[in-house]
């Protein structure tokens, strides 16, 4: 009977032993090294357990064996703790930090630009083309968005990007309305967004923008049509983009209600998404008693206070443009 004791004694040594090596193997196998040699981006998707997260970072050789995760993320009681997102694993990360990056559940950060000028055709077709963006959404109204450089994460909606854009925008004409110029011909901030569109499209030098701006002022408070082309080829393509062909006499004669040729005042809406620059040049213009302007050949414009002074300039721009064959 005491033999059988101590038989039994001695293999339950022996099974503790053996399983205090495997135990110790299995933890030394959690914590060490991954295969990775760079950062590596994976995405784990809602709604996945244990074993299937564990699957995808196996496969995208985050992990050598899952059976280990598996198992290292049970028995420290943190599988339930693990999170589902798009994150960012550093290179050589052990099995054990690859459950804390889900722990933690920082995910990887993507940025969005939105270009001054785009209209909301174009917006709408670079938030379809981006990766990691979910759901269809309607065209944005023309003018509702604010260009800026906007963060999201992997699985946020198309819906939520554009309601921050809208909102951005909202808050930004608020604030610069309340601190615009005395005097200025507009009925409310709405038409001042209409005008900084058209400023927008007309020039892409920054300190032309508020001496622009004032011309057109100067334009409306005179009861002078507009005469911007960019208002005629966004009647011309509704907005789709660029027009692709230079403008002729017959377009500039279309009775479009954005052509601001055939039409007097301000368009119905704006032409596109302007920034902040060209609010603020519109809300604040700058003080000129020019009605003219015409390009310089060199990206910038001509000023002119006079229709005779402009239509030199205009024909010593059409001479440029002549010789360049366009």
């Amino acid at each position: 009977m005491r033999r059988l004791i101590l038989s039994l004694f001695v293999l339950c040594l022996l099974a503790g032993i053996v399983g205090g090596g495997f135990l110790a193997w299995g933890y030394a196998q959690f914590v060490k090294p991954g295969p990775t040699i760079a950062e590596t981006t994976v995405v784990i998707p809602q709604g996945k357990g244990v074993e299937a997260i564990a699957n995808t970072l196996a496969e995208a050789g985050i992990i050598r064996d899952p059976l280990i995760f598996r198992l290292g993320v049970r028995l420290t009681r943190i599988d339930t703790a693990l999170k589902a997102g798009e994150f960012a694993f550093p290179h050589g990360v052990s099995s054990k930090g690859a459950a804390e990056v889900l722990i933690r559940g920082k995910t990887v950060v993507r940025r969005l630009t939105i270009a001054e000028g785009l209209t909301s055709v174009q917006v709408f077709d670079q938030l379809v083309a981006t990766n990691g963006l979910e759901e269809t959404f309607d065209v944005p109204e023309e003018g509702s968005i604010l260009p800026e450089t906007y963060h999201f994460s992997y699985g946020d909606t198309r819906t939520n990007i554009v309601q921050r854009m809208t909102m951005a925008m909202d808050e930004a004409l608020s604030s610069l309305w309340a601190e615009r110029a005395d005097g200025l011909p507009f009925n409310g901030p709405q038409e001042a967004l209409i005008l900084a569109s058209i400023v927008e499209k007309e020039t892409g030098v920054r300190a032309e923008r508020a001496r622009v701006a004032g011309v057109f002022i100067n334009r409306l408070r005179k009861g002078m049509r507009l005469q911007s082309d960019p208002t005629v080829a966004y009647g011309l393509n509704e907005g789709e983009g660029p027009l692709g062909r230079a403008l002729t006499r017959a377009d500039l004669k279309t009775g479009h209600p954005y052509t601001t040729y055939t039409n007097n005042g301000l368009p119905p809406g704006p032409i596109c998404n302007p920034g902040l620059a060209a609010i603020r040049a519109v809300l604040n213009p700058m003080r000129t008693d020019e009605f003219y302007f015409v390009a310089d050949g060199n990206g910038g414009h001509v000023f002119a206070k006079t229709l005779k002074e402009h239509n030199r300039n205009a024909a010593k721009w059409r001479k440029i443009r002549d010789g360049r064959g366009s």
